[in-house]
């Protein structure tokens, strides 16, 4: 059975580095490919790291409610397409690494969306990690921590936690989500 996946967490917790090591594993997974109005930068390709569309026929396919989430940001929009994503769970399971706001969306859109919040063992754990990327400034770290907060607080709308405290162990769990082997966090006993 092919499944669509929403991927969120703060950055820093690795949810990037685990989708893009299964779509480098499994050739059943692909991730989807967002819609935008900003420009292609240098070796961007259409349709690989974005579909690139205009203003206006973004703002068509939005009337068309041809997007499972969308949204505006520093001028440009940003959305999942419904159509790419039907087309593709025909083949294969589609991931989204997507933040929480455009996670909710999409599970409304399409409630058959499974929900994964990957989290890290600590705050503290994440501050040491996105101090180790060496790619954000001390006030930078702080905000994105700050929005950890907001991020754990929609928890329990999602289908899934994984503890990204062992990165194999969070793979083989995502895997086991993929191939619906693993039962929904809300569903298990406490």
């Amino acid at each position: 059975m092919k499944r669509l996946l929403a991927v969120s967490g703060p950055s820093g917790v690795g949810k990037g580095t685990l989708v893009k090591t299964i779509i480098k594993k499994r050739d059943d997974v692909v991730e989807s490919v967002s819609c935008t109005t900003r420009a292609p930068r240098t070796g961007e390709i259409d349709g690989r790291e974005y579909f690139f569309l205009s203003k206006e026929e973004f703002l068509r396919r939005i009337q068309e409610d041809d997007f499972l989430e969308y949204d505006e940001h520093f001028g440009n929009y940003y959305g999942t397409p419904k159509s790419f994503v039907k087309k593709t769970l025909k083949e294969k399971s589609v991931i989204m690494e997507i933040d929480v706001v455009g996670a909710l969306l999409a599970k409304k859109a399409f409630p058959e969306c499974i929900l994964v919040m990957v989290v890290p063992p600590s705050k503290e754990e994440l501050m040491r990690r996105l101090k180790g990327r060496n790619t954000e400034t001390d006030e930078e770290i702080a905000g994105r921590v700050a929005r950890l907060e907001y991020e754990l607080s929609k928890i329990d709308e999602y289908d899934y936690v994984l503890v990204n405290d062992d990165f194999d162990r969070a793979l083989a769990e995502l895997e086991d989500i993929i191939d619906g082997k693993k039962v929904p966090v809300k569903n298990k006993k406490k």
